[in-house]
């Protein structure tokens, strides 16, 4: 929202300075992004008149202008203005003034004649970014006055970064009645009276999307003039609030939506027939806005029509071939009350965003369309002329939002805010804030107005208090609560605990987007189809994610695109998983490695990180869990190079190289591994039992065993334990051997036994037969023979 000062404090003049105008409004929560001049610094530029206009003696775009400036004779000024003629005020630049960019307006010669001064457009003084001729001021103007005292231009333009609950204040109305609160100081409110109706011409106007648009007000005015131009007042304020001036019905409407916070629009009378019909889009309508844009509707978009099909996008733009012209003579004037809820997002699914959109979608006074139409006639009548009929309000009561009525304890106050605010104090504030309030027992009945739509609840009133009574009046009191331990099963182990195992083992945390491109994900998980964005923030986030591989790829990318050479990447977050019952929200960990596997240093070999040393970083995670990793395929990752990870024998996650074609598609410069895990699962960890240490010798024997080479190396183990039982106390695989010696197709794995008994000495005996026992299990189950 920007705006004059100037145009403020006609409203409100609190004896205050600019600076602390805008600390003010900063500390209500209506933060002050800019406060910038309405114009460069100039001097010495006053109303002048042309009084004659010759042409240059020796040159054909010029022309020689005598000049009215205010003194005692006329000024002889050359100037090559297409539109410098006699009869016209404008501002003229004399000798010895400074104009913007310190160019000092010296007497000069131009080809051959004297000049004694300088004619100025509206961008020679920086007053508009582009100007086609001299800047033409209302013929009132007094000749010899200077130019800032004229225009006002000793102002400032403010500009509020709202938060989208304070669409109150997206106009002048709501700015002033805060700082009139601010500052215990009443609006001066322009009279707005009903204007009579000078005909009983009326349009018809049907409803029949109520909950949409509950409220609709119309008004023909006929016999308009829209060549006229916009009073230079207006024009002013518009400019000093960004908006351009585009003829003088769109400025009367704009300068509405400026002053009351109620956008409208205007359609010629004249290409409309029928009547003005508030329903949804048809399918397959389509509509040529008024920015040249052509449209298909969606049958979601509430429009205006009449009998012919949409003539505006409701509450967003109107279109081209209803628009207001030079040749209109007969306008019908549109304001309406658009739900919130309905307009949501609309204007985005068009790639819009107007200031009509930003204001509906944030909530507009559903008491405020018949005065703002008021507002606008008398403007508009009394600038272009016109006969309005009278105004046509069509309302459904159900559907109009209703204020609500909540209870405000006096306790709660003093709870939330630390400190008690006086009984007169708080109902003053309220009072003044336009709330309707009623004192009770304990507290207060408050009704909050139509136009604050962020105010529901107890909260809500006591945020407004603390506002307005000033945070920095608040004391400093630490708060007093009750602390309750919480429970946690033991079994759980903590997700932090997780988070410091990867960290110490060189990885480093990050957040990504849950909204992911839908061909990203396309790739990593072909067969689940996610679940899209109604109103995505851009194409490339239109999805939810269904793996947090998605957003740790494009960070990977984003990092080796910087010459990252090693990278160790992990996130923990929810996934979105669709499904019969709905979509499922299923909390992961994943990680992605990619590089050396340790810095370049001198002290060791520098060698590429391999699925094993990924696998190495999950069985750390995996601690005290009988996980097993079995060979398996996924549509991400390389053939080959792929595992799926089993808990229990229950899937809970997966780990590999990434496939070949995703990393090119994925544009990734080096081979990444990647793994995910189910944190659901993982966290449940059996209670570490108390065993006692034997004290009897244990025995280690030493196996090679040659088996296929497609048997798992897991698979083996498995048959060694069951075979063995409990005097089995470890095993490890200590080498893997394929050559010379081996037959094609085979592997030696040698096994490292570890075998003792808890109450006695294992004698030779015992031992040898459950070795044989082992290796006749592996020949008959596995086809595996003893190494020789």
């Amino acid at each position: 929202m920007k705006f004059s000062e100037q145009w403020l404090r006609e409203w409100v003049d609190p004896d205050i300075s600019t600076e602390r105008l805008c600390e003010q409004l900063t500390m209500a929560g209506l933060e002050v992004d800019a406060a910038e001049p309405v114009a460069p610094g100039f001097s010495g530029v006053v109303v002048a008149e042309i009084v004659s206009v010759e042409p240059h003696p020796d040159a054909d775009k010029l022309q020689v202008c005598r000049v009215n400036a205010g003194q005692d004779e006329l000024l002889q000024i050359v100037c090559g203005a297409s539109n410098a003629r006699a009869g016209i005020k404008i501002p003229a630049a004399l000798v010895g003034a400074i104009l913007p960019g310190d160019f000092k307006i010296k007497k000069a010669k131009l080809r051959g004649v004297a000049s004694f001064g300088m004619l100025c457009s509206a961008k020679e003084l920086g007053l508009a970014e582009e100007a086609a001729g001299l800047f033409e001021l209302p013929s009132d103007a007094q000749p010899g006055s200077d130019l800032r005292d004229y225009l006002q231009l000793d102002d400032v333009t403010i500009e509020l970064g709202l938060t989208p609950n304070r669409g109150d204040c997206l106009c002048l109305e709501g700015v002033a009645r805060e700082v009139g609160v601010l500052n215990r100081l009443p609006l001066q409110i322009p009279a707005i009276d009903a204007f009579p109706a000078e005909a009983e011409h009326t349009f018809p106007v049907k409803i029949e999307s109520g909950q949409a648009c509950p409220r609709y007000a119309g008004r023909v005015i006929r016999n308009i003039d829209p060549t006229v131009e916009t009073p230079l007042w207006m024009r002013e304020r518009l400019r000093r609030s960004g908006v351009r001036s585009l003829g003088v019905v769109v400025d009367v409407t704009n300068y509405v939506m400026l002053e009351l916070g109620q956008p409208m629009h205007a359609f010629d009378l004249g290409k409309l027939s029928g009547g003005i019909q508030v329903r949804m889009a048809q399918a397959q309508e389509m509509l040529l806005l008024l920015n040249g844009q052509r449209i298909t509707l969606r049958e979601d978009s509430l429009v205006i029509a009449d009998q012919n099909g949409p003539v505006a996008l409701a509450g967003i733009m109107g279109g081209a071939g209803s628009a207001v012209s030079d040749s209109s003579r007969d306008i019908f004037l549109e304001c309406a009350f658009f739900s919130p809820a309905a307009l949501a997002g609309q204007a985005r699914r068009y790639g819009l965003h107007t200031d009509s959109s930003h204001r509906f979608e944030r909530g507009v006074d559903p008491e405020l369309q018949v005065r703002a139409m008021e507002r606008a006639t008398a403007l508009l009548v009394d600038v272009t002329g016109g006969e309005p009929g009278p105004v046509v309000d069509v309302s459904e009561a159900v559907q109009l939002p209703h204020s609500p009525t909540i209870s405000l304890r006096e306790k709660q106050i003093s709870r939330l805010l630390g400190t008690g605010i006086a009984e007169d104090e708080v109902e003053q504030i309220l009072s003044r804030l336009g709330m309707s309030v009623e004192r009770q027992a304990a507290g207060w009945r408050v009704t909050p107005p139509g136009y604050r739509f962020d105010i529901a609840i107890e909260a809500d009133l006591i945020e407004e208090l603390a506002r307005i009574y000033g945070y920095d009046n608040l004391p400093s009191v630490r708060p007093v609560a009750t602390l309750t331990m919480g429970n946690r099963p033991e079994a759980r182990m903590p997700l932090e605990t997780l988070r410091h195992t990867l960290a110490t083992r060189g990885y480093q945390e990050v957040i990504t987007y849950s909204f992911v491109d839908p061909e990203a994900q396309k790739l990593l998980t072909p067969d689940c189809k996610p679940v899209a964005l109604a109103n995505p923030i851009s194409s490339d986030m239109a999805v939810m994610r269904t793996s947090l591989w998605t957003g740790l790829l494009q960070a990977v990318a984003y990092n080796l695109n910087r010459q990252q050479p090693r990278i160790r990447l992990f996130e923990t977050g929810l996934c979105f998983i669709p499904g019969d019952g709905g979509v499922r929200q299923e909390k992961m960990l994943a990680g992605a490695i990619c590089g050396p596997v340790v810095p370049e240093q001198w002290g060791s070999v520098s060698r590429e990180a391999d699925f094993f040393d990924l696998k190495g970083d999950v069985e750390a995670l995996t601690n005290r869990l009988p996980v097993q990793f079995r060979a398996d395929t996924h549509p991400a990752l390389h053939p080959g190079q792929s595992a799926h990870i089993y808990l229990y024998d229950k899937p809970v996650g997966w780990l590999g190289l990434l496939h070949p074609l995703v990393e090119k598609n994925l544009d990734l410069a080096r081979r990444v591994l990647l793994f995910e895990l189910s944190l659901t699962e993982i966290l449940n960890r059996p209670l570490p039992a108390f065993k006692e240490v034997s004290r009897y010798p244990a025995i280690r024997r030493d196996l090679a065993i040659i088996v296929d080479e497609k048997i798992e190396a897991e698979v083996v183990l498995q048959c060694i334990r069951r075979t063995a039982g409990e005097l089995l106390e470890d095993i490890c695989l200590f080498d893997v051997y394929q050559g010379k010696g081996i037959d094609s197709g085979r592997k030696s794995l040698a096994l490292g036994l570890t075998l003792q008994h808890y109450s006695r000495t294992l004698e030779d005996k015992e031992v040898d037969g459950l070795i044989h026992r082992v290796v006749d299990a592996i020949e008959q189950k596995l086809g595996g023979t003893l190494r020789e």
